[in-house]
């Protein structure tokens, strides 16, 4: 579990958070075919923009009413730190670009991120029901039962994901990724390069995977696995061992056993 401040959501707040991603969810599912939709990019992006517009139709009013003097993050692609305060960082169809293609990586997510700490997070999967969720200082659950990160101490085992946080990176970004991927095909096991994010760090949280690294600081693919992986006893900085927070300009969460030896690696790319 985190040793961060513990966070105190009342009685109700996750259960009306959980509530509305659910809500929000049906309305994504429906949205859902096994065929992918649009051919040129143009219409690719209508499809994306529309996923979204419809989900937080359903999904905005819910929470801003669920955190009284709560504020939006109105920006999903946006980095770096907030302004002092409560803020909902929500990605309303987080794998977006799966979900518009026939695949299955998606969900709906909503963090509650205070002074640039994730402090409550609900992850939920449409097509599986799953819903995961955490609160600081309360531990990390899939459903109903706690979530624990791996055991592994030898990265030779480890099973390590990362990806592009968003379209459009600038050619440096691309290069690190490259050399990073390089690095770790090396000295991990099997390297895992997909989208999104937070299909990958629950996969972190639940000791499926042992870290997961990114070269960014979007903060809705972030926050919400960021806050999972610590709860369920792991270990989140930058890639030069700080703590991370959403103004960091990089991303490593891994099982403790292996975070000081992936950051070995990783460090010379950052």
């Amino acid at each position: 579990m985190s040793t961060a401040m513990p966070f105190d959501a009342g009685t109700t707040l996750l259960s009306d958070v959980t509530a509305a991603v659910k809500t929000a969810g049906v309305t994504l599912r429906d949205r859902y075919t096994s065929h992918a939709r649009g051919v040129s990019l143009d219409e690719v992006v209508a499809e994306i923009h529309a996923n979204d517009d419809a989900v937080l139709d359903v999904l905005r009013e819910p929470l801003l009413r669920a955190r009284r003097g709560s504020q939006w993050a109105e920006d999903e692609l946006a980095g770096g730190a907030l302004p002092p305060g409560e803020w909902w960082v929500v990605d309303p169809a987080e794998g977006n670009i799966n979900h518009v293609h026939g695949m299955d990586d998606w969900a709906v997510t909503a963090t509650l991120v205070r002074d640039n700490q994730p402090v409550l997070t609900v992850v939920h999967l449409p097509l599986t029901g799953d819903t995961y969720t955490a609160v600081a200082g309360g531990g990390a659950r899939l459903n109903d039962r706690p979530l624990t990160v791996s055991a592994k101490t030898d990265l030779g085992a480890a099973l390590i994901g990362t990806g592009q946080a968003k379209p459009g990176e600038d050619e440096h970004t691309f290069r690190r990724i490259g050399d990073s991927v390089t690095a770790m095909l090396i000295n991990g096991l099997v390297v895992r390069v997909s989208v999104p994010a937070t299909m990958q760090l629950i996969h972190v949280a639940a000791g499926r995977m042992d870290a997961f690294w990114q070269f960014s600081d979007v903060r809705s693919g972030l926050v919400a696995g960021a806050l999972l992986v610590s709860e369920a006893g792991g270990t989140v900085t930058d890639l030069t061992g700080e703590p991370w927070n959403t103004g960091s300009r990089d991303f490593l969460a891994a099982a403790p056993g292996l975070h000081g030896a992936a950051l070995k690696v990783l460090s010379p790319t950052a």
